[in-house]
């Protein structure tokens, strides 16, 4: 097995005592990284959580942070549940403290991350999210954005498993790579992305303000088109030779045709298949055959249910704000039919757009509302009975093309206002994205050489986490303990341990059962092997090799320079 090179390219070997090992650790890729920049793992800078069970303090108020908490389009905690102890989840156990940064372990690609807020400090979270708890080593914020990062996901996202629910482990995530500048240059990075990353949420939250804009806009429109419009001097005097005012819908409409209710495949129908569309089809403003499913292969709809390009469609049942959706059709494939919830309207072509609009104006959606029937607000009904019953404006024919004319022209130059607004947002994300890249490249503020390296940093932290003299102590009595007990096949303390004892390959699963880790483990004894064996991994002491299906170990021969 090819063995990474922990020392900075062009220095000389030198011997591994113990400070040497630990700095190794931290200079893999520094070839690569600003002056004064260290790369190692996320287990470096981060200090251990704690887990407790709140049923043990069954009277006491918790505030949880579970996925559904976290908003990822502006990674923050929104919507924290409470719940006394008693009536805890099971997966709520993890302690969470101001400035630990949530990261959640399924579907790493959405972006479920979060830093801890004072107001949740000493609450929960479920076990479905890691609590990066920063040490004296990193910047929480700094710590936030290098794990919301496209590059981190994306590199994170490589580890998920699971098909129905992709995820990653928590010893996948320690494991990963953070480069660390300078402390006091990581002070100076979060402080300009704070300003620079607010400027463009500032950007965002005028954009997000457009889409409600542009749809009162329309409303507007079709307000002023069958109240003002429509009553212009322009328009008057083109009605002064026309005989009526108003009509029924019942009047215009020749046919309703509707499709069958049958039991169907939720899925919209390949180009060999037959489909029948959901109301949801006609409900947004264009007509979606994505929106359909699948008929039974031995059912033939009639004909005459056949969706074709041009037909007026309105749905017959839904929500009391969807009930009574109408469109034209247009981009229809020749296998889609209509279900017993979408009905086509049968009448002049040149007639179709303007019952479209006005059924889709205020007025008319007030019509239509007004006669819907049903009990539940969740479904509303609109019988073929109410509706021919509709009174339909019926200005002049030239009245009513220069209406309609106006409205799409109007929808027109709005449509293209959304589109430029979706392409901005898009710009803006991609920014995001850039400015992270620029800043974890060391090129987004100027660096200062007086600065401790963070290799340095990294020395320090770990000597002062490092046990005390007695700990030390403690821990070769423990050792001498267990070599004594391992002679009588007792557990071994730990990876290193048992390779020492092998002193040649041995499989990963023989290593995990000389640590008491068999059948019947928990998850997170596993998972602490693993971690611990990806770490001896990353440093150069194991060697590992393929065998069949299992992977088989042993320590890294000493090799003379």
């Amino acid at each position: 097995m090819e063995q990474t090179d922990w020392r900075v390219r062009g220095s000389k070997p030198r011997s591994h005592d113990w400070q040497h090992a630990r700095a190794e650790k931290w200079e893999v890729g520094m070839n690569s990284l600003p002056k004064g920049w260290a790369s190692t793992t996320l287990k470096t800078v981060v200090e251990p959580y704690e887990s407790i069970d709140p049923r043990r303090q069954p009277e006491r108020q918790f505030r949880y942070v579970d996925i559904g908490s976290i908003d990822n389009r502006i990674q923050k905690i929104t919507d924290p549940k409470e719940f006394l102890g008693r009536e805890a989840p099971s997966r709520a156990r993890r302690v969470i403290k101001t400035d630990d940064v949530l990261f959640a372990t399924v579907r790493t690609y959405l972006k479920n991350i979060a830093l801890v807020t004072e107001d949740l400090d000493g609450e929960l979270t479920t076990t479905g999210i890691v609590p990066l708890r920063p040490n004296s080593a990193i910047a929480p914020k700094y710590l936030f954005n290098w794990v919301r990062s496209d590059g981190f996901i994306a590199s994170i996202s490589k580890s998920q498993s699971g098909t129905l629910y992709p995820a990653v482990s928590e010893t996948h995530v320690l494991a990963a790579e953070i480069t660390v500048p300078p402390l006091a240059e990581q002070k100076r990075i979060v402080a300009k992305l704070d300003n620079l990353i607010s400027r463009i949420a500032s950007a965002h939250d005028a954009l997000n303000l457009i889409p409600a804009l542009i749809e009162k806009y329309k409303a507007c429109s079709l307000e002023k088109a069958f109240s003002e419009w429509i009553n212009s001097p322009v328009a008057k005097e083109q009605n002064n030779s026309w005989k009526q005012s108003e009509i029924l819908i019942g009047e215009l409409v020749e046919n309703v045709v509707a499709g069958k209710n049958l039991r169907c495949e939720e899925r919209p129908p390949s180009l060999n298949e037959r489909g029948v569309v959901k109301v949801s089809a006609v409900s947004w403003g264009k007509f979606d055959p994505f929106a359909s499913k699948t008929l039974p292969p031995t059912f033939v709809p009639p004909e005459k249910s056949r969706i074709r390009n041009g037909d007026l469609l309105i749905s017959r049942a839904n929500t009391l704000e969807l009930v009574g959706a109408v469109v034209v059709v247009e981009g229809c494939p020749e296998n889609l039919y209509l279900s017993d919830k979408v009905l086509r309207l049968e009448m002049p072509d040149d007639d179709k757009r303007w019952l479209m609009w006005f059924l889709r104006s205020p007025k008319g959606r007030n019509e239509i509302e007004v006669r819907a029937s049903g009990n539940q607000m969740s479904m509303r009904n609109l019988s073929q009975k109410q509706l021919r019953e509709i009174p339909l404006p019926w200005p002049a024919p030239n009245v009513r093309r220069e209406i309609v004319r106006r409205i799409e022209t109007t929808f027109a130059w709005l449509d293209l206002v959304s589109d430029e607004q979706v392409a901005a947002a898009q710009r803006l994300s991609a920014l995001d994205a850039s400015i992270l890249q620029t800043a974890f490249r060391g090129q987004l503020v100027p660096q200062n050489t007086n600065d401790e390296p963070a290799l340095t940093l990294l020395e320090r932290v770990e000597t002062e986490n490092r046990p005390t003299a007695a700990e030390t102590k403690t821990d070769r009595n423990l050792k001498a303990s267990s070599q004594k007990l391992l002679k009588r096949g007792a557990r071994m303390a730990n990876l290193i341990e048992v390779l020492k004892s092998k002193g040649d390959w041995v499989s990963a699963n023989k290593a995990a059962q000389a640590l008491g880790i068999g059948d019947g483990a928990t998850s997170d004894a596993v998972e602490e092997f693993y971690n611990e064996l990806r770490l001896h991994l990353r440093n150069g002491r194991i060697e590992v090799e393929r065998r069949g299906s299992e992977d088989w170990l042993r320590l890294t021969p000493i090799r003379e320079d």
